[in-house]
């Protein structure tokens, strides 16, 4: 009888045993999944977080730049080389549109320039000289950061034309792998302006218009300018005179201005020049 009731003890010790082993097991099971679970959600939470942030600094990055052009007008280039004149393309616009166009730069007047269109939120397009956006690389991202337009001037600016089309052509790529360096694909590429710019008038230019458009670019001129390409530092009031002047029964201008060192009365008279184009009607646009 004793000898029975040892071994039911026995066995019962060996169950209560058993029973806590298993427990014991089970709840090392138990946390080890809840803590691999709590991990893996946190990795997925945290890459959805990040994920979350980039989109939403994405939307806000595009925000920003439609915030930055609202109100201004776009031409949409066609992708057809030759000469680009958004004076005969739109003339059917019911708006009155002005395309500030700068050449030359950038310069030590760059910065005053940029400013000035900031400050009454308008854009414009800058027609680079290759050399000079080598020489302030920092002022080329800076037009662009402010959402302007940037293109082609040719890397030398040889006004004379003697070099030929050939050797011309080759410092118009020249300019573009500058830009291209320097900005990647935010310039418009397959666009420039010649020097002294390039008319049908002008018979002599008639193999370079040819030879870049045949390379595939497109160029534009202009109709309108505030003439301060005549001598350095044209006084201020001619430079406003000049923008009334040839602004006078056009609906669609383009003005040709320089931001080079030897223009700072061109800085004096923008903020005018503006303000009477605003007043004749005039909304402000860019090219791209």
């Amino acid at each position: 009888m004793i000898k029975n009731n040892r071994k039911i003890k026995m066995r019962r010790r060996r169950s209560v045993f058993l029973c806590i082993i298993v427990i014991l097991i089970l709840c090392t099971i138990c946390i080890f999944v809840r803590n691999y679970s709590g991990a893996a959600f946190t990795k997925v939470s945290s890459k959805k977080v990040v994920t979350h942030k980039k989109v939403a600094a994405q939307k806000k990055k595009k925000l920003d730049l439609e915030d930055k052009d609202k109100g201004i007008e776009v031409f949409k280039m066609k992708s057809d080389p030759g000469e680009v004149m958004p004076w005969v393309d739109q003339k059917e616009s019911t708006k009155k549109i002005a395309y500030l166009t700068f050449d030359d730069g950038p310069s030590i007047n760059t910065t005053k320039i940029l400013k000035i269109l900031d400050d009454n939120k308008i854009k414009a397009t800058f027609f680079l000289i290759g050399k000079n956006a080598e020489r302030y690389p920092e002022l080329v991202k800076s037009e662009l950061a402010d959402n302007n337009s940037v293109a082609n001037h040719t890397y030398s600016h040889i006004l004379n034309y003697r070099e030929g089309p050939e050797v011309f052509l080759e410092d118009v790529k020249k300019c573009d792998s500058v830009l291209k360096n320097i900005a990647g694909d935010k310039y418009i590429q397959n666009f420039m302006r010649f020097p002294g710019g390039a008319f049908e008038s002008q018979k002599r230019l008639e193999p370079f218009r040819q030879a870049v458009t045949n390379a595939g670019y497109r160029f534009l001129n202009w109709n309108d300018m505030n003439g301060d390409a005549d001598h350095p530092n044209v006084p201020v009031d001619t430079l406003i005179n000049n923008v009334k002047k040839y602004t006078q029964g056009k609906k669609i201008v383009v003005i040709l201005m320089h931001d080079a060192a030897a223009k700072s009365t061109t800085v004096q008279a923008l903020p005018t020049i503006i303000d009477y184009l605003k007043s004749q009607g005039f909304v402000f646009g860019k090219l791209e």
